[in-house]
């Protein structure tokens, strides 16, 4: 099997602190099932190409064979694994790119964080569905898609093609993205996954398709190969990426199961009832949507959390807001339809995060923003005083606080309530204790890759009760979700007010 990665950037070795692997060095590392090779064909100042071949060893393979898999004798050292891009080619990258993916590169920082020429090429990919079917999950990713079927015999072009194809991206990406994307859809392609199906493939696929996944368009389909029609971890999967930030306002997907395909038959955590599908699908459990009618679409706790938060807001008269990580925009983007609003801001760390939001609400030449009620949208950090965060009625941080380092929680603290202090500060975060009512979630798994801790709720009520002493406000908490009997609502809100 043989992934290339090439770029044509200025400075094009480069790609070595990317990758983090050394353009001069063939290095090598053992898989279970065989041995991947990274080395660089060419690497000049004006190109760089890096090339990923696993060699697939066939008694390695057979051994990693679980009792449960059926004993197909010469079957096992006899396929056509060793020569297929598939999900052992998948498993090869999450091993040997696994920093290059979570798009860290600390010697260049800017580099991964950058959009760079790309081209990426795979011989021989085995693909259900034909070139369409590559161009129909690649291209709305931005790339350009070419997919070559791989005819079954030269010598005998009446044979006709076989699965494969050899396919060719092209395109300006982040290498992060890019490695993430491949990485979900090879096996997606091939429609096949070669290993026992867990609950935690969930949280690999909704961390290797975060910024993209759940805006795709065959984002079921996706989800549904990837998962290998395991329906419980479909819904699971789909449930989350409904509620994603990165999801579009009607991301309420159907996923279009077979039925005829066994549930998983590994355990899972569940308050939905079998039949509450819709529900499940859109990552509510059943009791949340239990008062909405078969023929409406069930409400998604994305939605339901800005709803709350813009409640909220209107309780306290606060019309001058601010939205602290406000992200892609969406909260502003509700703010702004809302006339009951006079002035709004929005703050991101995230120079990425700050230009989906500008595109959602078209900055440049949004008459809202001309007209004066959104007044701006700038790059900044909360753990660093900041005279722009000062002088609203209220500071919104929607799902920001569990992103922050805990060392470092306490310097947000002191520039939101003690710098920034607006009369209301709305704080929402993830209640931990909800999450094994998330069916095909791991046990002490985390909803976000990037999520530093989650709290149940007793910690966060010492949170806030600490925090708001300290700098003289109330606080009161709202669930938000159905508020689960046992284990709580799956969004904790505190209003802070004086």
């Amino acid at each position: 099997m043989l992934l290339t990665i090439k770029t044509t950037m200025p400075g094009a070795p480069d790609l070595g602190y990317a990758l983090h692997k050394h353009p001069g060095r063939v290095q090598r590392f053992d898989q279970s099932f065989g041995t991947a090779h990274v080395f660089y064909p060419d690497a000049d100042e004006d190109r760089c190409t890096a090339a990923l071949l696993l060699d697939v060893d066939p008694v390695k393979l057979a051994r990693t064979r679980s009792r449960s898999t059926p004993d197909f004798s010469l079957g096992q050292y006899v396929n056509d694994r060793p020569y297929a891009a598939s999900s052992l080619m998948a498993s090869a990258m999450a091993n040997v790119f696994r920093t290059a993916m979570r798009g860290r590169c600390d010697a260049r920082p800017e580099l991964a964080a950058t959009p760079i020429p790309l081209e990426i090429v795979l011989p021989a990919l085995p693909c259900r569905g034909g070139p369409a079917q590559a161009a129909r999950f690649f291209e709305p990713l931005g790339w350009e898609v070419s997919a070559v079927p791989v005819p079954l015999d030269p010598e005998f072009p009446e044979w006709g093609d076989s699965r494969y194809v050899t396919l060719t991206l092209t395109g300006r990406q982040r290498l992060a993205d890019a490695l993430n994307q491949v990485y979900v859809l090879l096996p997606v392609l091939d429609d096949a996954k070669h290993y026992w199906m867990a609950p935690d493939e969930v949280d690999k696929l909704i961390r290797a398709g975060e910024g993209w996944l759940a805006a795709h368009p065959a984002r079921a389909d996706i989800t549904r190969r990837y998962l290998a029609n395991r329906r419980t971890l479909v819904r699971a999967a789909l449930g989350r990426l409904a509620d994603s930030e990165d999801a579009p306002e009607d991301a309420l997907d159907h996923t279009d199961i077979d039925e005829e395909q066994p549930a998983a038959t590994v355990p899972h955590a569940t308050d939905a009832d079998a039949d509450a599908d819709a529900a499940s699908a859109h990552g509510a459990t059943a009791t949340e949507d239990a008062g909405a009618t078969e023929d409406a679409a069930p409400v998604t706790l994305a939605e339901r959390r800005g709803r709350a938060v813009l409640e909220a807001l209107r309780e306290e008269d606060a019309r001058r807001v601010i939205d602290l990580g406000c992200g892609s925009g969406k909260l502003l983007s509700r703010l702004l339809q809302d006339a009951f609003f006079t002035e709004i801001a929005g703050a991101d760390v995230s120079y990425r995060a700050l230009g989906a939001a500008k595109r959602r609400l078209k900055w440049e030449q949004s008459p809202n923003a001309s007209s004066g009620r959104l007044t701006d949208l700038f790059q900044g950090a909360l753990t660093y005083a900041d005279e722009r965060f000062r002088g609203y009625d209220a500071a919104v941080l929607m799902e920001v606080v569990e992103h922050v380092d805990p060392p470092r929680l306490g310097a947000v603290e002191q520039v939101v309530f003690g710098d920034a202090a607006p009369r209301v500060v709305v704080v929402t975060t993830p209640n931990s204790e909800h999450n094994v009512r998330y069916e095909g979630m791991a046990p002490g798994a985390m909803r976000h890759a990037d999520h530093r801790f989650e709290w149940t709720r007793a910690q966060f009520r010492e949170w806030a009760g600490r925090v708001a002493a300290a700098h003289g406000y109330q606080v009161r908490h709202v669930p938000v979700g159905d508020d689960d009997p046992e284990v709580g609502a799956p969004t904790q809100m505190g209003v802070f007010s004086r």
